[in-house]
């Protein structure tokens, strides 16, 4: 008989679902995703050896992101699945096994809880937060595939105005790799407000060493995929995040499936 996990009798608001899943069968051609979008740690990891302030910042979640993110679900009326703990537990979008994938180091600030991890607790992060997230996407896509629907991926992320002491003078970036005429026509989207400074593959460029959506989800199974970075002050309000969500729904191309 298989045995339960450590966790399973454990409160639901301590191990959440590691996918929320929000508008499945929405009729848009765009999938969004949220890798970053909780910041929660269960109880029995003890904040990771970290203050609570820290939990705040941006090396635990992408501020911000998550509101975007289900804003864009309802406007374009398209699917979206979004993590349910937070990066520095397992990053979502980091390939297991890089240094990235449970930073001992995130920015400046040691992640003590980290430090010294044995194989079978790696193994344990990954099973419980990063495959059923992965999984459900990738049923996602296989489902779309074989019903013939048209898909794009776009991920929603959120950046900080400043890094390690160096001011970020971009209102947003739109990251991609092979999906170069998707990437630009968002670009073109954003620049009808000429007061935005956004560009292509900043404040990062997709690496298959650093990232996972866009090149497992989109890029290797041949689907236009790009990653969208939002600086967090102009997610600050309620106001911001409207704001944005609206551009991005403006600024992204999409296909609505026919009637049948």
């Amino acid at each position: 008989m298989a045995t339960q996990p450590a966790h399973a009798n454990q409160p639901r608001k301590e191990w959440p679902a590691a996918v929320d899943v929000l508008n499945e069968n929405g009729r848009s051609d765009i999938v969004l995703l949220c890798e970053h979008a909780s910041n929660h740690i269960p109880a029995e990891y003890g904040q990771l050896g970290l203050d609570i302030g820290h939990l705040q910042r941006h090396i635990a979640w992408d501020i911000g992101a998550a509101e975007v993110t289900r804003r864009l679900s309802v406007l374009l009326d398209a699917p979206a699945f979004l993590s349910g703990y937070s990066r520095l537990l397992i990053d979502l979008n980091r390939p297991l096994g890089t240094n990235g994938s449970i930073p001992v180091l995130s920015e400046d600030t040691d992640i003590p809880g980290n430090i010294g991890l044995d194989p079978s607790e790696r193994a344990r992060r990954a099973e419980i937060m990063f495959a059923p997230f992965h999984d459900r996407v990738a049923a996602h896509l296989d489902l779309r595939a074989k019903d013939g629907r048209p898909t794009r991926i776009a991920t929603i992320h959120s950046f900080t105005p400043v890094f390690l002491g160096v001011p970020r003078p971009w209102h947003a970036g739109v990251l991609y790799d092979r999906a170069g005429d998707f990437g630009e026509t968002i670009l073109t989207g954003l620049r009808n407000d000429t007061a935005l400074n956004v560009a292509a593959n900043v404040p990062y460029v997709i690496s298959r060493d650093a990232d996972y959506a866009v090149p497992i989800h989109g890029d290797d199974r041949g689907i236009a995929a790009v990653l969208i970075e939002i600086r967090q002050d102009l997610l600050a309000s309620r106001a911001g995040i409207e704001a944005w969500a609206n551009r991005l729904a403006a600024a992204l191309p999409m296909q609505r499936e026919k009637a049948s």
